[in-house]
């Protein structure tokens, strides 16, 4: 069951507004921790890709200008887009693996249009998110993540090598495990607000190696470059040609978009837990909003012609350190990522940082993604069958990334699909998953209408369930009993609805052994359950309410109560034995 303990340690809530000189202090401190992958993400994309030193600047400035707009976007929230909490937009490093195979391929144009389509995926999945639930699943998303690495690894460390010729040898490893151990030994050795600055200490420390131990450090273009500013005009357009090249790599930008989605779904859910004194049930239509301007950071970038960004987690760990979640802050943060695109000198002192720091750099980035991935499947639940689903799906995305299956036999577009380990595994994990829910037998359903009518309905398709899953009696009077109280909790408020609308319900009901599964879905109503569930215990609910919430949290072992935009899902969890009361999920 949630717990009731107050975050007193949250000095400041989203609606709540600090002083003035902490909201410029935290703005600026949040900006500088991420400054170093909004730039060095394309950076690093166009670099090895070979795309040319206007393209370079034009897409660093069109990064840092569209996080800082979006950043202020999922703040403050335009209708439906953002999710009203303090979520950094920047850079992801993600897509680097296929974005320079499509700069390679296709050049700028083909890859704004590739993340362009793609952006469209994730308006599709924030608006459909309660319906496409069963298709993405953790197990999907963690297994995408783990293969990232595998796809991302060669173009990092290739970069380990860029050393000029009149260099001595010893600058790439020597400057490389400099910036590598201090990016380590920092957070391992300390905490606190020193951990949240060591990619920063380890890049600084790495600069200093490279420009004072070898002359690695390039400055003149910082030299040249103007105070204020804009860029060379170098916007690439969009390639509305459609190759065959473009089929090819949109399956591997959908499914990392995909990935960057479920990121962003959890940060979203991270962010809600810091950002209050009083627990709170996760609101998911937050969520579909953080969705919605993700979905908008990428269309932005796809029609600027540069990376594409997603939230960063680096938000949360700052709000629980400082305990400041207020929106002003991420206010702030836009308006100082607008003002660094304009400042050409400072964005050229990011860009000309030396080959053998940035990869060092990524190293560590690629390490914690997958290791995200790994989090995600064991939080999961990484039991005997999503282990082997993941398991084969991993090895065989690994296998098709280096050749090892069968390279003579796919040639032309089928080379180029299936020549990239993160589509590949995607593809195979979610046919897995797929035929798992397939095998898990067949869901009883009902749809009807929530009227005062629907008691003797509900009842009489618990009856019918329970004896066609040959739950017995005990567990027969169990379901009848939740299926009553919840839909007495449905109903709340309908004798007072004034417009004549109806809601709709459709309940879906499977078995797990001795166990059943319950999902009330219906058109949306404001209260959430589970805030209604931890009230309960504070006394807060009228009597009239109190009592179907009793009965429900003592039937049912846990419930789940998710709202999204237009639509509740409630889940139940009824165990055949006796459970003293519900748990929340």
């Amino acid at each position: 069951m949630a717990s009731t303990t107050n975050r007193q340690d949250v000095r400041y809530e989203p609606d709540e507004r600090p002083p003035l000189p902490i909201t410029v202090g935290l703005g600026i401190q949040y900006a500088i921790l991420c400054i170093a992958s909004v730039v060095l993400t394309p950076t690093v994309m166009i670099t090895v890709a070979g795309a040319g030193d206007a393209y370079l600047s034009w897409a660093v400035f069109a990064a840092l200008l569209i996080s800082g707009v979006t950043t202020v976007i999922q703040v403050r929230k335009v209708g439906r887009i953002g999710a009203g909490y303090i979520l950094v937009m920047g850079s992801t490093g993600a897509f680097l693996a296929v974005s320079v195979t499509a700069l390679e391929q296709g050049g700028p144009a083909m890859l704004a249009t590739l993340i362009i389509a793609s952006s469209l995926v994730q308006f599709v999945l924030a608006a459909r998110m309660a319906l496409l639930r069963r298709i993405f699943t953790p197990t999907v998303a963690g297994t995408v993540l783990i293969l990232i690495p595998v796809t991302i690894s060669p173009l990092i460390l290739n970069k380990l090598a860029e050393v000029p010729a009149d260099v001595s040898p010893a600058a790439g490893p020597v400057v490389a495990s400099v910036t590598l151990l201090v990016m380590l030994l920092v957070p391992l050795g300390f905490s606190g607000a020193l951990r949240l600055w060591a990619p920063a200490i380890g890049i600084l420390a790495g600069c200093l190696t490279a420009a004072f131990g070898f002359g690695l450090y390039d400055t003149s273009a910082v030299a040249e470059a103007a105070w204020v500013g804009l860029p060379q005009l170098a916007y690439p357009g969009v390639d509305l040609s459609f190759s065959p090249a473009f089929w090819a790599l949109l399956p591997s930008f959908v499914m990392v978009t995909l990935v960057g989605a479920l990121d962003t779904l959890g940060d979203a859910i991270a962010i809600q837990r810091v950002s209050w004194r009083r627990p709170r049930a996760i609101d998911f239509r937050s969520i579909q909003g953080a969705l919605s301007a993700d979905g908008l950071g990428n269309l932005l970038s796809g029609l600027s012609g540069t990376v594409p960004n997603t939230t960063y987690g680096m938000s949360i760990s700052v709000a629980e350190l400082t305990g400041v979640a207020a929106r002003r802050i991420g206010v702030c943060v836009g308006i100082v990522f607008v003002a660094l695109a304009f400042l050409p000198k400072f964005i050229y002192l990011l860009i000309s940082i030396p080959g053998p720091v940035v990869a060092a750099y990524f190293v560590v980035i690629v390490a914690l993604i997958f290791i995200f991935g790994m989090k995600i499947l064991v939080q999961d639940g990484l039991d005997f069958r999503k282990g082997l689903v993941v398991g084969v799906a991993f090895w065989i995305g690994l296998a098709f990334q280096f050749d090892w299956i069968y390279p003579e036999a796919f040639q032309g577009i089928w080379a180029e699909l299936l020549g990239n380990g993160m589509t590949v595994g995607g593809f195979t994990v979610i046919l897995l998953a797929m035929f798992e829910e397939i095998l898990g037998g067949r869901r009883s359903r009902l749809k009807t209408r929530l009227t005062p009518g629907i008691l003797s309905e509900i009842d009489d398709f618990m009856v019918k369930f329970a004896a066609r899953k040959d739950l017995g009696e005990e567990m027969e009077l169990r379901l009848r009993a939740v299926g009553e109280e919840t839909v007495h909790i449905l109903m709340r408020g309908e004798d007072e609805e004034t417009d004549g609308s109806e809601r709709r319900l459709l309940l879906i009901a499977g078995s797990d052994g001795d166990s059943a599964d319950l999902e009330f879905i219906a058109t949306t109503d404001e209260t959430n359950l589970e805030d209604q569930m931890v009230m309960l215990n504070e006394g807060a609910p009228s009597i009239g309410e109190e009592t179907p919430l009793r009965l429900l949290r003592h039937y049912a072992s846990s419930i789940r109560h998710q709202q999204y935009h237009d639509i509740d899902i409630l889940s139940i969890r009824v165990e055949n034995a006796a459970q003293p009361r519900a748990g929340i999920d």
